[in-house]
């Protein structure tokens, strides 16, 4: 079977993250995303591709500053009602039921009952026709410590970070499953034959 280019996100399992800012005028704001990515380790910066006309943009604009907070699976029915078309007036905290969870470094709030909080600011931005690639820099990286090992390794069996499938007229949830295999990084760095 041949897929159409643009269905790519039939193949490509996306993290889906809550983003959280503050507009100017202090109205909450939460909406999911899918397309973010972080830019390379070591680096503490990452990559989040939006739409032109979004009021989350429209708040990184105004502020400088955004949280993006990393759900679990049992939080499916909170990102889809922070998926809905509402006005700019409107707080999702409100409509979703979700409770802040102080930042400390910005002044958006995170979303409680995440596994992470990114407290970001905003680096750049790329513009493009049809959509801006924003550039933001991780100031301050928190965990639940329920979901992480004292490392601060995650473990995938309990945090269940929600991810999604897209499909023709709608998506799936899933999360990570694990094969139970563990690697290490210098295996990538090793060959055959090496001493």
């Amino acid at each position: 079977m041949e897929l159409p280019p643009h269905r790519r996100e039939n193949v490509l399992p996306l993290p889906v993250v809550l983003i959280s800012t503050v507009s100017p005028d202090g109205m909450l704001n939460a909406a999911p995303w899918g397309n973010i990515t972080p830019i390379l380790r070591p680096l503490d910066e990452i990559v989040l591709a939006s739409w032109l006309k979004r009021d989350t943009l429209e708040n990184i604009r105004a502020t400088g500053e955004f949280v993006v907070n990393i759900p679990t699976a049992g939080m499916s029915r909170e990102v889809m009602v922070c998926a809905r078309h509402y006005p700019p007036e409107v707080d999702e905290f409100a409509e979703a039921g979700l409770t802040p969870h102080p930042s400390k470094t910005v002044r958006p709030p995170g979303i409680e009952g995440c596994i992470a909080w990114m407290e970001c600011t905003l680096v750049e931005e790329i513009c493009r026709d049809k959509y801006v690639l924003v550039i933001g820099k991780v100031e301050r990286l928190e965990v639940d410590d329920r979901f992480f090992t004292v490392d601060g390794e995650m473990d995938p069996s309990i945090a269940k970070p929600l991810c999604m499938l897209c499909g023709k007229s709608g998506m799936r949830f899933t999360c990570p499953g694990g094969d139970g295999e563990y690697r290490s990084y210098a295996e990538m760095f090793s060959w055959e034959g090496s001493a």
